[in-house]
């Protein structure tokens, strides 16, 4: 398998996306909501930039910058740094098929994320759930850092322990 391409997202990439998601679900149990209707998770109206990355013509990977929607580690940021809700942006929808997992996908797209949110004047937080410990030594390797606890809220009523995370200023 080559490296993957990491590119703007474009609407073509929908269903590969979708598709991708549902493997990441089944081998990973991530993420916990979305897996019911992947196509609106990915494509979410809250999505202000998403990426994908693609390996033999296949999606294997996607992130998004998304507006905050009450997230706990955009409050916690705001009321850490007294930065405003206008220049805080959440990372998320970050999936790699496992396939995808040994050519650093999952840091390339990060990268992509964390490259726009310093063009567009956006502060990065996001959290991962406590369990996720791969994708915690991830985003600490790229310089995020831990800003609080939280519970993140899926389902009817269920929550599991989350770390929120900043992302390295610009």
């Amino acid at each position: 398998m080559n490296a993957a391409v990491v590119r703007p997202f474009e609407s073509a990439d929908l269903s590969g996306a979708a598709t991708a998601l549902i493997k990441v679900h089944e081998t990973d149990g991530y993420p916990v909501e979305g897996v019911e209707d992947p196509e609106a998770w990915v494509s979410s109206a809250d999505v202000l930039a998403a990426w994908v990355a693609e390996m033999d013509g296949a999606v294997v990977g996607h992130v998004a910058v998304m507006r905050p929607h009450g997230e706990a580690a955009v409050s916690m940021w705001i009321e850490q740094s007294g930065d405003d809700e206008a220049h805080v942006a959440v990372l998320g929808r970050l999936f790699v098929v496992q396939a995808a997992r040994q050519h650093a996908t999952g840091r390339r797209l990060t990268e992509a994320a964390m490259i726009y949110g310093r063009q567009h004047d956006l502060r990065l937080v996001l959290d991962v759930m406590a369990k996720d410990a791969p994708a915690m030594r991830l985003y600490e390797r790229l310089g995020w850092r831990k800003i609080g606890e939280t519970a993140h809220h899926f389902g009817d009523g269920e929550s599991i322990p989350a770390i929120c995370y900043v992302a390295p200023d610009a």
